[in-house]
């Protein structure tokens, strides 16, 4: 398979440098464009109906807000009619004769209806939206105002049963008393008006008992006043929610609704989006209705689709530029690349000097620096042989320092003898500190040492110091035994006990003490050096000390850019030095 792939990619590769650096250049410039433009629309498309959402978002909840103070209004009526005395002296009256026979002295059917008429013209209810009004006695009885005294589709022989099974009625039992809206006319089933319905109550009953019915039929002109954005950008619709099936209430944003299949209203909002329809929605308070905006998406996207044909014309004028510009300036590269080739092949030969010159271009500054390679290569090559001549020398320099410690070993064996013969206790002790200072500070050529040896050491070291200074010095040291066996980097500690002595404890007046301690804490090994000494007053010239700046160099080198070396100091009461390393063992179980 890599053998096809390999014949055939040798079969459409371009010989000519120049032919390559052509298509390139059209591969790389064109497709860049064209995705710009298309992002570019994309965005513009993604901006402008992000905007829509929430500009119409906002202009629903201002129609829902608008809607509510209708809506309170009629629900502000149905309650004072339910309330009013004479309306439900009427009421009461018609079903004592329904239950006693009794025929009333005053007209059936035209005088509660006038009635009712009369209160509404005395309270004067905003009836602007309302088309009429009609209150049912228990027996389902009619008395209207603003329209015949039936029950419309219901006026029929078993009107009370078929009252008693509708959805609307069981909606308004089920409310006891609270106005339902219902996004439909109940009586007429017409397009043009929908209805509320609210129980009538016996206020002298305790139990509320029911003694009739309130029908209130509005006009849906009464959405004008709500939703007055202009048509042009769209339309609205009102939906009724139910879970099996919604009703759309209002509609003047599709020309005809029967498009759209019965549903509930995800399933309806769904059909909308399917049908290229962008939509906004909030939910009314009052009535749960839902309120929709809805946009034809190709409308909204006009000018995006202009921003598209622009930006499109504009990729194709830059892919022609691009064309034109890089069979200009390919000529210009492929020329000293040519020459830098030329250069490679003498430099394999054995040339090690050029003429060539080039341009001070991004070409040129490759065929300058292959120059400089070649003539640094050279002097790389001389060097070498030095190195490798020093390295002997320091080779032979190393075996003669083998030799070295034994003299000095054998030297301090006397010295500590002949002071004991002498019975100078002082010099004894000094030589044999000394001389273990020694054997533990070259550790037989190698670089870790247990903690145990490494305070050994200091302890050596302290006991040289006391004896020159007469005992001025306490030291005590705090570390936990497990750390003892632990191998650790050689003269770690040492140099910091010595910085306390010479720059904390031997200026000071008087004794002075240096505190050794060494624990565990997160997975670190964390020792510390406190003295009670003068202190430092310029931190930077310490930072920058010998001593300390090789510790810290040594300690970054051996255990990595976790380990850190901190000092605290304040003048004239002491120092403290911290350094917290990790072992490499341990090291590698937490990268772990």
């Amino acid at each position: 398979m890599k053998r096809i792939l390999r014949i055939l990619f040798s079969k459409i590769r371009l010989q000519r440098l120049r032919s390559r650096f052509l298509v390139a250049m059209i591969i790389i410039s064109l497709p860049p464009l064209f995705f710009l433009g298309y992002m570019s629309f994309n965005i513009a498309k993604n901006t402008l109906m992000e905007t829509n959402a929430q500009t119409y978002g906002n202009h629903l909840e201002t129609s829902s807000e608008v809607a509510d103070l209708l809506f309170r209004s009629i629900i502000n009526m149905n309650r004072s009619i339910v309330v009013n005395n004479e309306v439900r002296e009427v009421l009461s009256s018609s079903n004592v004769a329904q239950v006693t026979k009794v025929e009333s002295a005053e007209p059936t059917r035209e005088g509660p209806s006038n009635k009712l008429q009369k209160v509404i013209n005395n309270n004067q209810f905003d009836t602007k939206y309302v088309n009429s009004i009609c209150v049912f006695n228990l027996e389902f009885k009619t008395f209207c105002a603003g329209r015949s005294d039936d029950a419309g589709v219901y006026e029929k022989p078993d009107k009370i049963k078929l009252i008693q099974e509708s959805d609307w009625y069981k909606s308004a039992v089920q409310d006891q008393g609270k106005v339902v809206f219902l996004g439909y006319d109940i009586l007429e089933n017409s397009k043009n008006s929908f209805s509320t319905v609210k129980l009538f109550r016996d206020a002298s009953s305790p139990s509320g008992q029911t003694i009739g019915l309130l029908v209130v039929n509005i006009s849906k002109d009464i959405f004008t006043n709500i939703f007055t954005e202009n048509n042009n950008t769209g339309g609205f619709m009102a939906l009724d929610n139910s879970p099996d099936r919604s009703k759309i209430v209002f509609n003047n944003g599709l020309a005809d609704d029967s498009v759209l299949n019965a549903g509930n209203n995800e399933s309806l909002i769904h059909q909308l989006k399917q049908k290229g329809y962008l939509i906004s929605q909030y939910q009314n308070q009052t009535t749960n209705w839902t309120f929709i905006h809805l946009i034809k998406v190709n409308e909204l996207l006009k000018q995006s689709n202009n921003i598209r044909t622009i930006t499109t014309l504009i990729a194709v004028s830059m892919g022609i530029i691009s064309l034109l510009y890089s069979i200009f300036i390919s000529g210009s590269i492929t020329r000293p690349l040519l020459q830098i080739k030329k250069m490679m092949v003498d430099w394999t030969k054995g040339a090690r000097e050029f003429d060539e010159t080039f341009e001070q271009d991004e070409v040129g500054t490759i065929g300058e620096t292959f120059k400089r390679v070649v003539y640094e290569n050279k002097q790389l090559t001389e060097r070498l042989i030095h190195s490798e001549l020093k390295e002997r020398e320091a080779e032979l320099r190393a075996l003669q320092a083998q030799i070295k410690p034994h003299f000095l070993y054998n030297t301090l064996d006397s010295i500590y003898w002949m002071a004991t013969l002498q019975k100078n206790h002082n010099v004894a002790q000094m030589a044999i500190s000394l001389s273990e200072s020694f054997k533990l500070s070259l550790n037989k050529g190698k670089d870790t040492i247990t903690a145990y040896k490494e305070l050994k050491h200091i302890e050596h070291y302290m006991t040289i110091q006391n004896i020159r200074y007469h005992n001025r010095f306490q030291y005590v040291e705090e570390v936990e035994p497990a750390l003892m066996g632990m191998e650790i980097m050689k003269l770690l500690l040492q140099p910091l006990v010595e910085n306390a002595i010479y720059h904390g404890l031997e200026p000071k007046v008087g004794e002075g003490m240096i505190r050794l301690t060494g624990k565990r804490d997160e997975g670190f090994l964390v020792f510390t050096v406190e003295d009670n000494g003068v202190g430092i007053s310029d931190m930077t010239v310490t930072e920058q000390g010998y001593g300390l700046k090789n510790v810290r160099e040594r300690l970054t080198l051996y255990y990595g850019t976790t380990s850190s070396l901190t000092i605290s100091s304040v003048f004239n009461q002491g120092t403290r030095i911290e350094i917290r390393f990790q072992l490499f063992g341990e090291m590698r179980e937490t990268n772990a």
